[in-house]
Parts: C-alpha cells; sequence; structure tokens
C-alpha cells in the first residue's frame, strides 16, 4: 500500500477513534468531569510511558528539561487542554453533544482567528468571508439555545488556544502528550487521593467495570494520538484538515439520532450556516493548497531549466565555458 493511502486510513482512523469516544464518556458519568480529567491525565501517561518505553525513545526529555521556555509553552498547553478535556466531557455527560459537534464544528474558523490576533497571519477574503459566516451562525444558534452557547465557544477557543502553544513548544504528539501528563501528574494524582480519601471519590465505589473505564481513559486518549502522529508524518495538513471535520459530523449524528437531542428549526438553520462557512472554508483552503503546488511545481522546472537552484538560465548559460 502507497504511503500516502497508509496515512489517509490512519488519519480517518483517528479521527474515527476521537468521534467514537464521544460514546466513551457517558460510561464514566458517575464521574464528574473535572475527576474523569485527572484519571485521563494519570492513565493517559501511564500508556504514552509504556509505548515510549518499548521504542525506548527517551533522549527528548533530556533536551526538553534544558528548555525551560519549551516548558513553561507544555505547562500552559496542558492546562489549555485540561479545560478543554473537561469542558467535553461535561458537554457529553450532560445531555449537549450538539454543543460539542457546534464546537469541533467552529474549530477551524476559530484557528484562523487566533492565527490573525496572536501570529499576524493574514485573512484571504474567502477565510475573512467563513469567519463572519461562523459569527452569524454563533448568533443564530444563541437564539436557538436560548443563549450564547459558551460551551462550544469555550471547547473551540481553548483548544485553538492549545493548538497556537503547541506550536510555538515545537514538540512531536506523542513526547508533547508525555510531557503534559507529567507536568500535571502529581496534581491530578493528588486530586484523585483527596476524592478517594473524603468518599467523594467514584474508582473503586460504583463498580468493576467502572474502575476499568476510567483506566481505559488513558488509552482512549493515546491511541487516536498515535495514529493521528503517524498520518501527519504521511499526508499533508491539509488532508488531515478535512478529516478532521469527521468528528463533528459523527457528534452531530449522535446528538440527533442517537441521544435524541431536541432539534427545533432554529438549531438546523445555525448549523446550516455553519455549514456554510465551512464549505467556503475548505474550498479555498483547497485552491490555495493547489496554487501553491502548482507554484512549487513552475518554480522546480525553472530550477532544472537553468542547472542551479535560483539562477535564470541564460547566467547558467554564460557561465559555462
Amino acid at each position: 500500500m502507497p504511503d500516502s493511502n497508509r496515512g489517509v486510513l490512519l488519519g480517518a482512523g483517528a479521527y474515527l477513534m476521537w468521534g467514537l469516544s464521544t460514546l466513551y464518556w457517558p460510561l464514566v458519568s458517575a464521574a464528574g468531569a473535572t475527576e474523569v480529567i485527572a484519571h485521563r491525565m494519570v492513565w493517559s501517561l501511564l500508556t504514552v510511558l509504556v509505548l515510549l518505553a518499548l521504542r525506548a525513545h527517551w533522549r527528548w526529555l533530556a533536551a526538553l528539561l534544558r528548555r525551560p521556555d519549551r516548558l513553561a509553552m507544555l505547562a500552559g498547553a496542558a492546562a489549555v487542554i485540561s479545560v478543554n478535556w473537561g469542558l467535553f466531557v461535561y458537554t457529553v455527560n450532560s445531555g449537549q453533544t450538539s454543543q460539542a459537534a457546534l464546537g469541533y464544528f467552529i474549530n477551524p474558523l476559530v484557528s484562523v482567528l487566533v492565527g490573525v490576533l496572536f501570529f499576524a497571519e493574514r485573512l484571504r477574503r474567502a477565510q475573512a468571508a467563513a469567519v463572519a459566516l461562523g459569527a452569524v451562525a454563533v448568533a443564530v444558534l444563541s437564539v436557538a439555545y436560548g443563549g450564547v452557547p459558551w460551551l462550544s465557544l469555550g471547547m473551540a477557543f481553548s483548544f485553538a488556544t492549545y493548538g497556537a502553544l503547541k506550536k510555538l513548544a515545537g514538540m512531536a504528539g506523542v513526547e508533547s502528550l508525555a510531557a503534559e501528563t507529567l507536568l500535571l501528574f502529581l496534581p491530578a494524582v493528588g486530586y484523585i487521593v483527596f476524592l478517594q480519601a473524603s468518599g467523594a471519590g467514584t474508582f473503586t465505589a460504583v463498580s468493576p467495570w467502572h474502575s476499568v473505564a476510567l483506566v481505559g481513559s488513558g488509552v482512549v486518549t493515546a491511541l487516536p494520538l498515535l495514529a493521528f502522529g503517524a498520518a501527519a508524518r504521511r499526508i499533508p495538513l491539509s488532508m488531515l484538515g478535512l478529516l478532521q471535520f469527521i468528528v463533528p459530523v459523527m457528534q452531530f449524528l449522535f446528538a440527533w439520532l442517537l441521544f435524541a437531542e431536541e432539534m427545533p428549526p432554529s438549531r438546523w438553520v445555525g448549523f446550516a450556516i455553519v455549514w456554510c462557512a465551512l464549505v467556503v472554508f475548505v474550498t479555498d483552503m483547497l485552491r490555495h493548497n493547489a496554487l501553491s503546488a502548482r507554484a512549487a511545481r513552475g518554480a522546480e522546472r525553472s530550477d532544472r531549466t537553468s542547472g542551479e537552484p535560483g539562477v535564470p538560465a541564460s547566467a547558467a548559460e554564460r557561465r559555462e565555458p
């Protein structure tokens, strides 16, 4: 199988697992969102450490410890992703999965906005139109939900901030997750011990299956990330950007068909505007990538013709004896 095809399968598998995880968190609904996140941090770290031990891959840790600036970025990323995970678990377990879907639908638009605000990136006209449509959709859905969809916005902005911090930190997925969970390991363990000692913890108080599900949260977190990391090395980020919409589509279908959440016409209108914004966004992304690829091929042909990178053919000819 060609490497690119394997990359598409790995990417689709990662997003399918992330989508299916929407069905996993109700299994631990007896625990509050904060307790679930603490367990997710602890068991994710142990899962990733096992994987790193199997690969005997530890040299990155010494290099990280010599970079306090990168450690600070990862600490911020760990804090932000904890907020994102907590919002997601709470949203799903409180019967508001459609808000989770909305958060992931608008996340690419929010990421573009973060790029403009913090990385001085410029919006193309189509991107600006998509962001404006996204704002209109949020306004419409605020009416539909009877209030601003804070859970959706919180998930979208926290994940976009997480992506920005990860970009600044510049680490691979598995190593980054190990560092992030390591930084929060002691607070997470301390919180779990406190809950168990006070009688408020659910780890051993509900059922053996509940305990197993809490432990399994580490695998549920680590496996999609591994597949995503493998896919990112094989296919362009633009392809991963298209595949990411698998997650909110699955969540929307779960909310509508499986969880039977109320979907009045006003919500359909709001989501339709979101989907229009995404069509504009994706179309522009594909067009921009095609133009960039065409320009790169043209530059490569020019280099081959000249005989030297970046040197016009006439100059190359003049240098020949």
